[in-house]
């Protein structure tokens, strides 16, 4: 039987778009971290390239909480596991994964750092993503003191 091409209606476009940019718990975990450690962000940040999840704007890093499927984790493996409307799968997280260098681009043109996290890293190595991003910063401060 041949799978039909499923197209997406307006209802559907409309709930995904709400979707992406809801604070998921993983981002409340990150979040709440860099808070309990004196950091200060914003959420959601729709004044950059990407709208990262996190945006410490005292050091200009964006941070980006990534789903596995739907940012393409280990995609080549992944996409051979598509069972329904594989086709539009892949290409939908192609796009996606597109985006995410074309925002990362964007977002380094304009001095910011972008970072990217797996959902299922913040999850699982929750103390090692903020080590991750106090390098970072230390770098930041280092690089600005040098000037």
């Amino acid at each position: 039987m041949k799978h039909k091409e499923l197209k997406t209606t307006p209802e559907v476009s409309k709930r995904m778009k709400a979707l992406s940019h809801k604070k998921s718990k993983v981002e409340s975990v990150l979040a709440k971290a860099l808070w309990h450690k004196g950091y200060h962000y914003r959420l959601n940040y729709k004044k950059l390239p990407g709208t990262p999840d996190i945006a410490l704007t005292k050091y200009k890093i964006a941070i980006f909480v990534d789903g596995e499927f739907w940012h393409g984790k280990d995609f080549e493996k992944t996409k051979e596991k598509l069972k329904n409307n594989k086709d539009y799968w892949i290409e939908k997280i192609e796009e996606n994964i597109q985006r995410d260098i074309k925002n990362d681009n964007l977002l380094r043109q304009i001095d910011w750092i972008p970072i990217h996290f797996w959902s299922d890293d913040v999850k699982s190595y929750l103390a090692y993503c903020i080590n991750e991003i106090e390098e970072i910063i230390q770098e930041v401060c280092t690089t600005s003191n040098d000037l």
